[in-house]
């Protein structure tokens, strides 16, 4: 088999997973504009796990334990993202807020993989009613673009206090969870072959303020097949609702067409690096793709449009 060919077969591997228009961008940060195209609405495999509520010491114990039947032949490497998330109240009570988050080790080379990894956290036992545990089986990939493979959620509604629950799932389709909204504004401006994106607020559903957190934006575009060096914004103190008003310009190919999208990424600044907090993504990534945003700005050109975008993950 030549080169050429090995290579043919490594990229078929990868297009379950990588748009054409992103599988050369190199960027950690386009898994989510590439995680929803090509994913079946079940996924092979299932995971095995078990859930213990202590209600004496208000202790979540997690123990996921394996991952079987899972696609051989394009990913071998597994490893499971876990979050615990639970319904923001009043003022955001459709917001979801992130509790806990925890990832396993890496398995690799197998369609069955043993863990063994065990995580606990403190929940209060009011807690339960409107929280959910989400296991996220993904496929390791070194440049960070992690293949997801399928999830499993669970409510937490109807555990059993002090007693061990077991569960063997078949894995669904990977789906994501609201954590906020930004307002996004966006500005065509022709005669520069120009785009002017500006970054107005941000919404997160937060257990409590907290002023000594710091979050920033970046913002990356995509047009063409190419995606154009990011954006960052300012850090900004994290807090219910944060504003930016900032603004970003980014060049447009001539003629602008539907191939274009913007992905806003909003991190946490931590001691030993970032956490993703949520995404945001817009524009148009197909010719039957529909965006009333990016549709109002080529409308009102040289005018800015602003509109609320859910921030996801």
């Amino acid at each position: 088999m030549t080169w050429i060919k090995k290579i043919q077969k490594k990229l078929k591997k990868l297009g379950i997973c990588l748009s054409p228009s992103l599988a050369d961008s190199g960027s950690s940060d386009v898994g989510y504009l590439a995680s929803e195209t090509n994913v079946p609405d079940r996924s092979q495999g299932k995971l095995r796990f078990s859930l213990l509520y202590n209600n004496q010491h208000l202790e979540l114990l997690l123990t996921v334990v394996e991952a079987l039947g899972l696609p051989s032949q394009e990913c071998t490497n597994a490893f499971v993202q876990v979050r615990v998330l639970s319904w923001a109240s009043s003022p955001s009570p459709n917001l979801q807020r992130i509790i806990h988050e925890w990832q396993t080790q890496v398995v690799k080379n197998g369609s069955s993989s043993i863990f063994g990894d065990q995580f606990t956290c403190i929940l209060q036992e009011t807690e339960l009613s409107k929280s959910s545990i989400r296991l996220e089986v993904k496929h390791f990939d070194r440049y960070s673009r992690h293949i997801p493979l399928g999830e499993v959620r669970v409510s937490l509604n109807t555990l059993s206090t002090s007693e061990s629950v077991e569960f063997c799932e078949e894995l669904h389709k990977v789906t994501k969870d609201t954590v906020g909204e930004v307002l996004v504004s966006l500005k065509c401006l022709p005669i520069s072959q120009r785009i002017e994106i500006g970054l107005l607020k941000v919404k997160t559903a937060l257990l409590y303020n907290s002023p000594d957190k710091r979050i920033y934006a970046r913002i990356d575009v995509f047009c063409n097949l190419h995606k154009q060096k990011h954006q960052k914004s300012k850090p900004k103190t994290l807090a219910s609702v944060i504003v930016f008003n900032e603004t970003f310009l980014f060049h447009l190919p001539e003629p602008v067409v539907w191939d274009c999208a913007v992905l806003i990424s909003i991190y946490e600044i931590e001691p030993k690096g970032r956490q993703l907090v949520g995404q945001a993504a817009l524009g148009k990534r197909g010719p039957n793709d529909r965006d009333d945003h990016w549709d109002c700005m080529m409308q009102s050109l040289q005018q800015p449009v602003a509109k609320w975008h859910p921030l996801l993950i």
